[in-house]
Parts: C-alpha cells; structure tokens; sequence
C-alpha cells in the first residue's frame, strides 16, 4: 500500500495564541518577541502586512508598532506548550499515527485513509476541528512523501484559494507545484546549499527533482539524495513517534540584566544545571560530562571581551542535580574572572548513558549517593505539580539577572489565578 503523509502546521502559531485569550485584538497586528524582548520572532498576518520581518531587533520597530498600534509581547512558552499540547490530542484522535515534529507542526500518517474518506475533504475536517476545538488555525499538506507533504504545506498557506488544504497524491499537481517553488524552500535546503545548487543551475524545486539522485549523493550528501527521491514521490522517510534520544542538553539565557559579581553568576548557574538536571532525569538518562560556560557582549564597544568554557568528567554518570550543581559551581570558579561584565551564561551535559549501562574502569569503586533516586523523584513530583517550588540555595531568592519579560501575557490555561473570568 503506498504510503500517504499530511503535514498540519499552526500559522503564525505564537502570535495566535496571544489573540487566542485577547478577542479585542482578532484583526489588530501582534509581535511576540525573543527571550530578554530583543527581536521579532512571531507575527500575525497583519503584522506582516506592514513589513515588520523576522528577526527584526525590536528597538527597530518600535515607532512603527506605536504609529500603527502593534500589540506586542515577550514570549510565553507555557501559554505556548499548553496549547501546542491541545493540539497535538486533536490530531492524535483523527490519524492512526502521529509524529510531533515541532511545537506548532506534526506529521500524520494517512495511509489507507483515501479508502474510506476523500484526503482534501479529510484534511478540511483536521482543520475545522482544530480550529474549533482550540481556536488555532492551521495549514494541511497531504502528499505521499515527507517533503512534498512540506511542500503542500507550503502552498496551503500561500494561496488562500486552497482554503488551507493542498493534496499532492495526484503526480501532475506534483509537477505543477515542483515548476513553481523554488529550490530554497525545499525541506532541508539550507541557505549554503542553496547557494551551491543555484552554482549547479538548480533554481527550483522541479530543477532539484530532475537531478539524479546518485550524482546528488556523488556530489553533495546522502541527506540530498533521499530528498530528491522524495520529491519524486518514494517515500525515504518514515514517520518517527518516538522522539530521538538526546545526545546533548543545554540550559543558557542571557541575563535581563548584566552580571558583575560572582554570586549572581553563581546563582544563575546554579539555575541552569538544576534545570538541565531535571530535564536530564526527564529523558531518563544519566551524564558523565558537565560544561559551563560564560562569556560578555561581543557588541559593546570600548570593554574587552571574554568568553570561556570548562568541563569536567563526573566520577559516574548521574542525574542527581546536588551532584551536577556542585560540579558546575566548580567549573565556574575556574572561569571567573573579575571587572567584567557578563551577559550570558549556560550549563551543558553529555555523554550521556541509559541507567546501568555504565562500563566503569577496573579500579573505580562507583557508588550512588544513597537516597539519591527516590529524593530526586519528590523534587521532580513537587516541581511539576503545579503546587509549588522546591529549589536549592545556590539558586537564590533574588534574580535581578533573570530573563527580561516586560510584556509577559497572563498563563490564560496553566495558572488558576489567571483563568479568565466570563460576566
């Protein structure tokens, strides 16, 4: 049976879920910011409309969003992740299989659905129940393939005449699409590639398709090849609902403010290792190596520069955060360094290693520090009740360093006290 993918994507997902709890703002254009409120990383189509791109430094912007009345705000991921949540059970009740790609897109396995329902008019029903359901819009792309499942993605938002919906089953829809988009928006084509391909003569993404795919491989990638294997509609790519393990995790921000003394530094590291810990325990595996690093503005004139990383090796691999905070607290001691001012920070654990799959060497005598498991499970327990914190000393009560959110919404689904209130 051959194989049939859709790809359903929220539109303009952040700023969506601004206007989703502000009815006042339904046709007004709305901005949501980058962490500290530094650049434009959301916009609604009305906000689009006037030139506002993204990644725009938002100090650039600002007489235009006072002139033309732009709502803005900084980013509220728990707002975000509660209602990307909402969605994704939406669709997990209508496809048999479903792969969370991002927070805002998922891919939907369809095969054998075209035996029961029409795809066009499956994928208006996805919508409508969305969009119902939540209040989010979204964009379905229904193809045989990943990456035309992208491409018709792509489309169903750029032409409105669709009505959200594209189905490429049909091979001569395929091509008509193919001729019109070009090679950079292709799934997987990089801005470097791009330019390289464009070198080659290859301008869109029917070009791409007509390149065979062993001289793809020769000359550039294997990852290129399935691409073009792809598009010509034999599907390389399977749907994945199991989300790869990590190999890595990094907990960073830069500072709302910027830091001079070492127990402010100390504080948010502290921060960020008790953080990557926890999401360490979250994956369910343990990390023999811990990292931290720190560095200043490169951006401002007149004050030196400085940046550093140190890591160390844990005597085991742990998941313990009492263990990750002392190692890192450490390694910023080797780092620190006086009259400067800091801007950034950030904690990173690897080499990671599933619980008792550690190969220790003859004479190491490991031993976990007892208690260990069952303490870090109430922590976790407590944590993310909803109830309340538990946190460690180091931590501090004052964070005068913390993430600038000056235009922060209310938590509309994840805090009682900020449910809205119907009269």
């Amino acid at each position: 049976m051959s194989k049939t993918f859709a790809l359903v994507d929220c539109n303009s997902f952040y700023a969506s879920c601004e206007k989703l709890f502000r009815p006042d703002l339904k046709h007004s254009p709305v901005v949501v910011l980058s962490n500290n409120d530094g650049c434009v990383v959301a916009r609604s189509p009305e906000a689009k409309a006037l030139g506002i791109g993204m990644a725009v430094p938002f100090f650039q912007i600002q007489a235009l969003a006072r002139r033309y009345g732009v709502a803005v705000f900084s980013s509220n991921y728990a707002l975000y992740a509660d209602m990307s949540a909402r969605v994704m059970s939406v669709l997990e009740d209508m496809a048999p299989a479903v792969e969370v790609y991002s927070i805002d897109e998922a891919f939907l396995d369809l095969t054998g659905v075209n035996h029961i329902h029409c795809l066009e008019t499956f994928g208006q029903q996805m919508r409508q129940r969305v969009l119902r359901w939540t209040g989010i819009a979204t964009g379905v792309g229904i193809a045989p393939t990943k990456t035309l499942a992208k491409l018709a993605n792509h489309a169903a938002k750029q032409y409105p005449a669709t009505g959200g919906v594209v189905d490429l089953s049909c091979p001569e829809r395929q091509r008509r699409l193919l001729q019109r988009v070009p090679v950079s928006d292709v799934w997987g084509v990089g801005r470097r590639l791009n330019r390289q391909l464009q070198e080659q003569g290859v301008q869109t993404a029917a070009d791409l398709a007509a390149m065979p795919p062993r001289l793809a491989r020769q000359r550039f990638s294997v990852v290129l090849e399935r691409t073009i294997r792809e598009l010509n509609g034999e599907s390389c790519l399977s749907l994945e609902q199991q989300p790869a393990v990590k190999q890595q995790i990094i907990c960073s921000r830069s500072f709302g403010q910027r830091i001079s003394q070492f127990e402010e530094m100390k504080q948010a590291v502290c921060t960020y290792a008790a953080r990557a810990a926890e999401k360490l325990r979250q994956e369910g595996q343990f990390a023999k190596v811990v990292s931290v690093f720190i560095r200043t503005s490169p951006f401002r004139p007149g004050e030196p520069f400085y940046s550093n990383t140190a890591t160390a090796e844990l005597p085991i691999p742990d998941d313990d955060s009492r263990v990750i905070i002392n190692r890192a607290v450490l390694l910023l001691r080797q780092l620190w360094r006086d009259d400067h001012l800091y801007m950034k920070a950030g904690v990173m654990l690897g080499d990671f290693h599933a619980p008792g799959c550690y190969q220790p060497e003859l004479f190491d005598t490991p031993t976990a520090s007892p208690g260990s498991r069952e303490l870090m499970q109430v922590l976790d327990h407590i944590n993310q009740s909803g109830r309340g914190q538990v946190f460690f000393a180091g931590q501090g009560m004052r964070t005068g360093w913390a993430m600038k959110r000056e235009r922060l919404s209310p938590s509309y689904t994840t805090r009682w006290e900020d449910i809205p209130c119907v009269r």
